[in-house]
């Protein structure tokens, strides 16, 4: 949920990164970090699991605009994709934004997309939102893979809501800003036509 901070003409918003184990959350988040102008964002905080890490910052993009007269400031997030985490990812989940969600294009993890994508759906019901009205996006990760599915087989299985995506090799930067600019709009959108689904809070 949105929270405003009205000392600093801010408005703070919140994306976080989903989708199953080692398909590319965290690289995805270490690549925005590199990448984004020093100033302009915070530290970056690493909570390690035993196979992948839970990754948070914050950035002012400056290209994004204002709301009212407010700057916008995303707080990013990845969540573990291990199905020992799911009070993890419940917890990451509360007060957000936006979804990113990861694929990994690979033809033998399909099957874990799937369970992945559905414990998101769950997960957003139990704490009120309507994932139809909700920002995502997803990100069809490792598509430079020899095993990796076709696009448009990955929206046949996966996205069959028909959510914006983008195909992505994450580990070079291919696909990553264009699935965070994309969220960051959607975002923003929402929160200007009252269609977020959550109020905005004051802070």
């Amino acid at each position: 949920m949105s929270f405003v901070n009205y000392n600093k003409n801010e408005i703070h918003c919140k994306i976080v990164y989903y989708g199953p184990s080692l398909s590319g959350k965290t690289t995805n988040l270490q690549w925005i970090y590199q990448e984004t102008q020093g100033d302009s964002k915070s530290k970056l905080f690493s909570l390690p699991t035993d196979t992948e890490r839970t990754l948070f910052f914050d950035f002012l993009p400056m290209e994004i605009g204002e709301i009212n007269g407010f700057k916008v400031r995303f707080h990013l997030y990845t969540v573990p994709g291990q199905v020992v985490y799911e009070a993890s990812r419940r917890l990451i989940l509360k007060g957000l934004d936006g979804v990113v969600f990861v694929a990994d294009s690979q033809k033998e993890r399909m099957q874990e997309n799937m369970r992945s994508f559905e414990g998101l759906k769950k997960n957003l019901k139990q704490q009120g939102y309507d994932y139809n009205k909700l920002p995502i996006v997803f990100q069809y990760n490792k598509q430079d893979l020899p095993n990796s599915l076709d696009i448009n087989e990955m929206r046949l299985k996966l996205n069959k809501e028909s959510f914006k995506d983008f195909s992505a090799q994450a580990h070079v930067g291919v696909g990553v800003f264009d699935s965070l600019q994309v969220i960051a709009k959607d975002i923003i959108s929402a929160l200007k036509s009252g269609t977020s689904g959550k109020e905005i809070s004051a802070n």
